[in-house]
């Protein structure tokens, strides 16, 4: 029976991680072996546990009586800690599945040489748990450490204590996990998992825990694939439910990311793009490294949420240095951290309290003659935190050890915290210079300390994004038309589809295309365009996708003359079989279609279409099925809105064609994404008077 097939109760993930009976397998009294740092780290724990030691070659260990066999542990246990090595773990396992244990860790890499025909170890010890109903952390994992509930189940040395907090952690990185537990951030934890392989228990089960507990304030994930999808976003949207922030760092979104990932885990890891709409779909905060991760941490968790009444407010920042000012707004501009636009009066204030030279502006440098920095920095930030269009006030300055003992910054800062429902937050540009005496003061009061100014002012976008709602995702069915499902379905499940019925697929399902004809001979072809109406366009009707790049396109063919011409040229090279299409005329080129991907399913991308295709970065991805609002917020992500808004030379373009064409695509993905590896339509020409598809591909 597989993972999939058979998962553990839900119940069964709670025992492991509010275990009371643990047995320890390869319990070692030897300083520095693994053996050893699982019992220490067992007994460290706060909760009130009863302890089994199990290793033949010891009677007693850390002053505790040790057993030879998991089968001489009286009654079933709770968890497992499977302290042994790869070519004993099947056989321990199988014992506790047997005895009824209700959980285990296996910390090993779990693996043997290949077998051919054979399932693999990692199958073996998966099969066992889901015949058994266990909770299995791991393979290859540093365990798990409940801090809320007082459980260490870690086969290597952490803090003790580890710091209380609201932060659940879930990462299939070993080292991320250390890193996290041991940063001088003041990042509690409720919970933090180090899932490894997730043979049978996975995030989606970590994360539903951690999400329906009341101790958990913000949720971090760092992972390199899902292994179950459905899962997976039910927690998520039921987080979104709960106003609950969830960071999510993806590794391997690059293609040699992707192929590390592949080697290291076994796990087959989404592009980024996946990982943008599973984001876009639950409010999820993505972000792009580490420091961006506890840098948004920390304003999730240290300082306070932008109220209501500015849930719609940007940022207003203070600054001692023209050329950090600068700075600020230039990576500001690149990583979309919007600047609140501060009233007249606001203004005024501001240029009345400043040092002549000096202009008042956001974000607003306040350094003249450096005289009565407190109060100066006192004022502008009270002046800028009573503006309503200012959801958070930022004081942008080096936190830096102050020699002199001057204390003007910090103090400002907190004064600023006292005065105002806003979050005051100071970003320090340079980490490295950071005085941490300071920090932790600022800290301690609810003022969050942002290390660099990139991860800083990424991590505010997402502050300020998280007040102004989380939607909670796409439902995980859609309304289908099974009539026109099924005959699809058998249609795509036969030999490919000829290329005038892709054309006859995507009208099916809504989409405007021009007309075709299929042809295989000269006189068909005149016919056609004949029948079409000039100017008409030839292609080959060859399983060639990109039939621009072979000469398999010809454009604006006026005549019977030029059509023959035409099409005896196509056929000597690529094949008898030709279209004739109607000509679209002149329009902004979009790509719509449908990818599949490996764990979230068919998703809707669309983007910049024709000859900017290869711009990926202009493409935005979405979880079907769409709604009208979902899809003109896809549009503005992928900055389509912008080219249909101002094409060059024409007049702007019906948007609402375009939404229509996107919502089109979005019900052929719901219905037949199971039986297409890609859909596309490109490029989609619009116009003012609307939209229409010019080439359509399908992959089956």
């Amino acid at each position: 029976m597989s993972a999939a097939a058979a998962r553990e109760p839900r119940a069964a993930v709670r025992t492991m991680l509010e275990a009371r009976r643990v047995a320890v397998v390869g319990a070692s009294a030897r300083p520095g072996s693994f053996g050893g740092r699982m019992v220490t780290e067992l007994l460290r724990s706060t909760a009130p546990l009863d302890v089994h030691l199990v290793n033949p070659r010891y009677e007693s260990v850390a002053g505790r009586p040790c057993v030879p066999s998991l089968l001489e542990v009286p009654g079933p246990v709770d968890l497992v800690l499977l302290g042994v090595g790869d070519d004993l773990l099947e056989g321990q396992l199988r014992t506790a599945a047997k005895r009824g244990d209700r959980a285990a860790v296996v910390f090993g890499n779990a693996y043997e040489p290949p077998r051919p025909g054979e399932p693999s170890l990692r199958e073996r010890l998966a099969a066992i748990a889901a015949e058994a109903s266990m909770a299995l952390c791991g393979a290859g994992c540093m365990g798990f450490a409940n801090v809320g509930y007082g459980l260490r189940a870690l086969g290597y040395v952490e803090r003790d204590p580890l710091p209380p907090g609201p932060v659940a952690l879930v990462t299939h990185s070993g080292s991320v996990f250390s890193a996290l537990l041991r940063t001088r951030r003041p990042l509690g934890f409720t919970l933090a998992v180090s899932s490894g392989q997730e043979l049978v228990t996975t995030a989606a089960d970590y994360l539903s825990y951690a999400v329906e507990s009341d101790e958990t304030g913000a949720v971090a994930l760092v992972m390199e694939a899902i292994r179950e999808p459905d899962s997976f976003r039910a927690a998520l949207a039921r987080a979104a439910q709960r106003d609950l922030p969830v960071v999510l760092l993806p590794v391997g979104t690059s293609e040699t990311g992707r192929a590390m990932v592949s080697a290291h885990s076994g796990a087959v890891a989404g592009g980024r793009g996946a990982w943008e709409a599973l984001a876009d779909a639950y409010g999820v905060h993505l972000v792009g490294d580490l420091g961006e991760l506890v840098d948004t941490l920390e304003l999730f968790t240290v300082g306070r949420r932008v109220p209501r009444a500015r849930r719609a407010g940007g940022l207003a920042a203070v600054l001692d240095s023209g050329a950090e000012r600068a700075l600020l707004s230039d990576v500001a501009a690149e990583v979309g951290a919007p600047f609140a636009a501060l009233s007249g009066p606001t203004l005024a204030a501001l240029g009345a309290g400043l040092d002549p030279g000096l202009v008042a502006a956001n974000p607003l440098d306040v350094w003249g003659t450096g005289a009565d920095t407190e109060q100066t920095f006192r004022d502008m930030l009270a002046t800028m935190a009573a503006d309503p269009a200012v959801g958070a006030v930022l004081l942008a300055v080096d936190l830096v050890e102050e020699y002199d003992g001057d204390r003007s910054y910090l103090e400002a800062a907190l004064a600023t915290a006292r005065a105002t429902d806003a979050p005051v937050v100071v970003l320090s540009h340079l980490p490295d210079a950071l005085d941490q005496a300071a920090a932790a003061q600022l800290r301690a009061a609810g003022v969050p300390v942002l290390a660099g100014t990139r991860s800083g002012l990424r991590a505010l976008t997402h502050l300020l994004a998280h007040a102004r709602g989380r939607p909670t995702g796409p439902p995980l069915t859609a309304t289908v038309d099974r009539e026109r499902q099924a005959r699809w379905a058998t249609r795509l499940a036969g030999r490919p589809l000829p290329a005038e019925g892709t054309y006859e697929l995507a009208a099916d399902y809504g989409l405007s295309v021009v007309a075709v004809r299929a042809v295989s001979s000269s006189a068909e072809a005149q016919a056609a365009a004949e029948a079409l109406g000039y100017p008409v366009v030839l292609k080959t009707a060859g399983p060639v996708a990109h039939k621009t790049e072979v000469g398999g396109v010809v454009l604006g063919v006026a005549d019977r003359a030029g059509v023959a011409a035409a099409y005896d040229g196509l056929a000597a090279r690529l094949g008898r079989r030709v279209l004739v299409c109607q000509q679209a005329g002149p329009g902004v080129e979009v790509l719509v279609g449908v990818v599949r991907d490996p764990s979230l399913g068919p998703l809707v991308v669309v983007g910049a279409g024709g000859t900017l295709v290869e711009r990926f970065a202009d493409r935005a991805v979405a979880i079907p099925p769409l709604t009208a609002v979902t899809a003109q917020h896809l549009l503005e992500r992928s900055r389509v809105r912008d080219l249909l808004a101002h094409p060059r030379g024409l007049p702007p373009a019906d948007a609402e064609s375009v939404v229509s064409a996107v919502l089109a695509v979005s019900r052929l993905a719901s219905e037949l994404g199971g039986h297409l590896s890609s859909f596309e339509v490109n490029p989609l020409v619009c116009t003012s008077s609307g939209a229409v598809g010019v080439d359509v591909l399908v992959e089956s």
